[in-house]
């Protein structure tokens, strides 16, 4: 049985370039800083909780800014960890909830964030979300029947999943390459929204790679400049 989990007003957070974590996903981390392993070992002796946000780009150049997070990031308590002989350890992180970072804290030795939940939208029209989610998993196949690199398992397993939010965040997590719109995905408080959003990326992924294979004739990847 799980227990009913209530949120801290502030949580340690790491921010890690190249990363955008949604809720219900389960992502394994390596810890291995000595900051981290300080708010590992903190974590592990209070509730189990803390924050993963993306390092932003767009701030990242700034001399004066020291790892610019996005202010719009996912909560995650640790489900499973391991800790190695050298000092490092492997934990599995399941996502919570979105949150808002109101405050970044100092670091001392690791940073910590004030936040604020945020709630998804309900969705105005469940019909039309099925649809959305229905669509959006054909189209995750047939972007994997077009030869791109994608999970099929993860693909498989997410036709069963009918509920249109988990859904998303989790086909958001697994399979959306692009790193922008992942972020806006994540901000985005709208399931039906976010549903729109991933389908159209996914149809201009698909006819890039349906012109390529048209290019492309019966040459294999490696032969393609010969055509």
């Amino acid at each position: 049985m799980e227990m009913e989990i209530t949120l801290p007003d502030v949580v340690p957070v790491m921010t890690l370039p190249d990363v955008t974590f949604f809720p219900q996903a389960m992502m394994p981390l390596h810890i291995f800083e000595p900051r981290y392993r300080q708010m590992l070992k903190d974590v592990l002796e209070s509730n189990r909780l803390f924050a993963v946000t993306g390092l932003n780009p767009k701030l990242a150049a700034d001399p004066g800014q020291f790892e610019p997070p996005h202010l719009i990031a996912t909560v995650g308590i640790v489900r499973a960890c391991q800790k190695n002989d050298n000092g490092t350890s492997n934990l599995l992180l399941q996502g919570l909830c979105r949150v808002e970072f109101l405050e970044v804290l100092p670091d001392d030795p690791y940073r910590r964030v004030r936040i604020r939940a945020l709630a998804s939208e309900p969705v105005p029209d469940a019909a039309e979300a099925a649809r959305l989610r229905t669509e959006l998993a054909r189209l995750l196949g047939l972007k994997r029947k077009f030869g791109a690199p994608m999970s099929a398992e993860m693909t498989d397993f997410l036709r069963t999943v009918e509920d249109p939010e988990t859904f998303i965040d989790l086909a958001a997590f697994s399979l959306c390459d692009n790193r922008a719109l992942k972020q806006k995905l994540l901000e985005t408080l709208s399931v039906q929204r976010r549903l729109e959003l991933f389908n159209r990326q996914l149809r201009t992924e698909i006819e890039s790679l349906r012109l390529r294979r048209k290019l492309q004739g019966g040459l294999p990847d490696d032969k393609i400049a010969h055509n």
